[in-house]
């Protein structure tokens, strides 16, 4: 286990910044140099990642490794979204994942070494792959605040909506972006698996759970962008769509390797 306290540090600073920036507080709202605040633990963050992935022989890959990986580039992504798009209490529950993914990767430790680390094709899909997940976890995201906005909008008796929420077309288009960028970079990750299958294995597809969940959470959401583009697809399929298609990736790897790790107890 690496030394824990820089971990702590960096899980308290995301920490005391989530509740400064979480939904339904008025500080949320706050503008400027604020937006600047959430850089100081991700550049800790940066250094532990870093650690983690090119320490020792090679890069190890964990669960909680991978799980930090993907807050960290969900942070760094609001905060650049954060300067175009009034994104309110919605950075505080991106701040509050990071805190506990952090925190995770100090307790459990960095994970499996990759033999196949120094391969060029391995460090472009796992640089793409974790592109991918942090976009779709920001998706899901947005796809719950789009669910919780819709009820507010049915109920506008019950205050449902915390303060600082987008309205509700706001967080469909920023969704819906979100999801065709996310898609372009599953299609670059399925490619350059490919590529690092047939170099690895010698065949280009592996009949492997990774293989399955992988493909099938890319054709959800194809059959959601293209819903949406030609039927015009919102609202609930919108919902549904967005949260399958990411637990089908999430299933891909990061399910396996929370099974095996926390489960099963093996690294």
């Amino acid at each position: 286990m690496p030394d824990l306290l820089p971990f702590v540090i960096c899980a308290a600073a995301y920490a005391a910044q989530a509740v400064i920036f979480w939904p339904g507080r008025s500080t949320s709202q706050r503008p400027g140099y604020w937006r600047l605040v959430p850089l100081v633990p991700f550049m800790l963050h940066m250094a532990l990642l870093l650690g983690a992935f090119l320490g020792g022989d090679g890069v190890s890959l964990g669960f909680a490794t991978m799980l930090s990986a993907i807050a960290a580039l969900s942070v760094l992504v609001y905060g650049v979204a954060s300067w175009r798009y009034s994104l309110g209490g919605m950075q505080g529950v991106v701040l509050a994942i990071a805190a506990v993914a952090v925190l995770l990767q100090g307790l459990m430790g960095g994970g499996q070494l990759i033999p196949q680390s120094g391969n060029p094709a391995f460090r472009a899909h796992l640089l793409m792959s974790i592109t991918a997940y942090s976009l779709f976890l920001i998706a899901a995201l947005h796809a719950v605040f789009l669910a919780v906005a819709e009820r507010a909008l049915q109920r506008p008796s019950a205050k449902t909506a915390p303060v600082g929420m987008l309205p509700l077309l706001t967080i469909e288009a920023l969704l819906f972006r979100l999801l065709e960028v996310g898609f372009t970079v599953l299609t670059l990750t399925l490619l350059t698996g490919i590529v690092f299958s047939k170099q690895t294995f010698g065949e280009h597809l592996p009949f492997t759970h990774m293989t399955v969940f992988g493909i099938a959470s890319w054709l959800i959401f194809a059959a959601l962008l293209l819903g949406r583009h030609r039927y015009g697809w919102r609202g609930k399929r919108a919902i549904y769509g967005t949260l399958t298609g990411f637990a089908m990736l999430f299933l891909s790897y990061m399910g396996a390797q929370f099974v095996l790790e926390i489960v099963l107890g093996r690294v």
